[in-house]
């Protein structure tokens, strides 16, 4: 049954209903590391998400923050990547102002993401949104267009 929150292609199915371990850059048979992506544009959710399957990531990707919310609690990325400026939520009636910095506050009060590691993705001005980022508890903050030897590393350091 697929859900029309969340854009993921799940790992293929093992013996009882178990995922296929994956074989990317975490090394032999180590289960995939999930990464939530979240943006509002979709070229970026799909190629991050590109670039993410290729290095043996399950990549998991929503575009507005309750969906980010709802898909960090049922499935418990192992690390988020998040934009920062979202447009208005027009096409739900208004609803929630989203932002990075209010999903990263969500995130905390609940116990399933409380402890996620993120990193910011922004096209936004570094100088005036950086330190913010990081004060409320980002491990990274990287500036769009994002360098993808950069966020690599930030990855691997992060999930290391």
């Amino acid at each position: 049954m697929s859900n029309p929150d969340r854009q993921s292609d799940p790992p293929e199915p093992g013996p009882a209903g178990q995922s296929t371990p994956s074989t990317g850059a975490q090394g032999s048979a180590a289960p995939a590391r999930k990464i939530l992506v979240v943006d509002d544009n979709q070229l970026i959710l799909k190629t991050l998400s590109l670039k993410l399957k290729s290095e043996g990531y399950q990549v998991l990707t929503a575009d507005d923050g309750s969906r980010a919310i709802s898909i960090a609690r049922s499935e418990k990325p192992d690390l988020i990547l998040l934009d920062i400026l979202f447009p208005p939520d027009v096409s739900h009636g208004g609803g929630v102002p989203w932002d990075g910095f209010l999903i990263m506050q969500w995130l905390r009060r609940g116990d399933d993401g409380r402890n996620v590691p993120v990193i910011i993705i922004s096209g936004a001005d570094p100088a005036k949104y950086k330190a913010r980022s990081l004060a409320e508890g980002a491990v990274a903050f990287l500036q769009k267009p994002i360098n993808n030897d950069e966020l690599l590393a930030a990855i691997r350091k992060t999930l290391s």
